[in-house]
């Protein structure tokens, strides 16, 4: 059953995501970057329902007036960009692996909106990402990372990386746990097939600078995963 009903989804899901990506790419051209935002979470919404997956949002979505914000979650599904954009009510960026701009029209879209391009099995160059990236919170543009770097083979909680947490010590950005329930049954790495339900997103209570300012690294990405685990538990 969970075969058919992907056969069915998929094709839906594909014709619905390639043309609102074609009526974003002539939106970027006339709406200003940083109001762009207002389009796309109605198609974050859109593209999580023609997947089959209500969202369901849990605790409140910081102020933009408060910014820059880094967003970190648990990282389990292509789902999980989707599920934060709905619901963020401002403008945001964020690393993706560079694989990802290879795809056509997506991937343009994705540089033109800001995603910094991110070379995981790289250090080096990743470094220089992340450089990119505190540069933006330096500006007041908010951002949205995975501590674990990669989706999760298992649904459960990976490694988290240091790197996100020098970010948040280095500029003294508000830390938002947001906790992510349901993508990885939905749409897991390892598996094609699509199962239709309910995903939920969590938003924590922030962790401001003045909170983690006396913290080490290590024990900021502890408080961190900590808190995300609470909020998927």
């Amino acid at each position: 059953m969970k075969t058919i009903i992907s056969i069915i989804l998929w094709p839906l899901w594909f014709f619905y995501f390639s043309l609102t990506i074609l009526i974003l790419f002539a939106l970027f051209y006339i709406v200003p970057q940083k109001l762009l935002y207002l389009f796309i979470r109605p198609f974050c919404w859109s593209w999580c329902f023609f997947a089959g997956q209500w969202l369901v949002k849990v605790g409140r979505v910081p102020s933009k007036k408060n910014q820059p914000y880094l967003y970190m979650f648990n990282h389990s599904s292509m789902f999980d960009q989707f599920m934060i954009g709905a619901f963020i009510p401002h403008y945001i960026t964020a690393v993706a692996a560079i694989e990802v701009f290879q795809y056509p029209v997506f991937g343009l879209l994705m540089k033109k909106y800001g995603i910094i391009p991110i070379v995981r099995k790289n250090i080096k160059k990743a470094l220089k990402s992340l450089s990119k990236a505190e540069s933006a919170l330096n500006s007041e543009i908010s951002f949205l990372i995975s501590p674990e770097g990669t989706r999760s083979l298992t649904g459960k909680l990976g490694e988290f990386k240091k790197g996100p947490f020098h970010l948040s010590k280095n500029t003294g950005a508000t830390i938002i746990p947001v906790g992510l329930i349901g993508a990885f049954n939905a749409k897991n790495k390892r598996d094609w097939r699509l199962t239709p339900g309910k995903l939920i997103i969590k938003f924590g209570d922030p962790i401001r600078s003045n909170q983690f300012k006396s913290m080490t690294v290590e024990e900021l990405r502890d408080l961190v995963k900590l808190k995300i685990k609470n909020l998927i538990d």
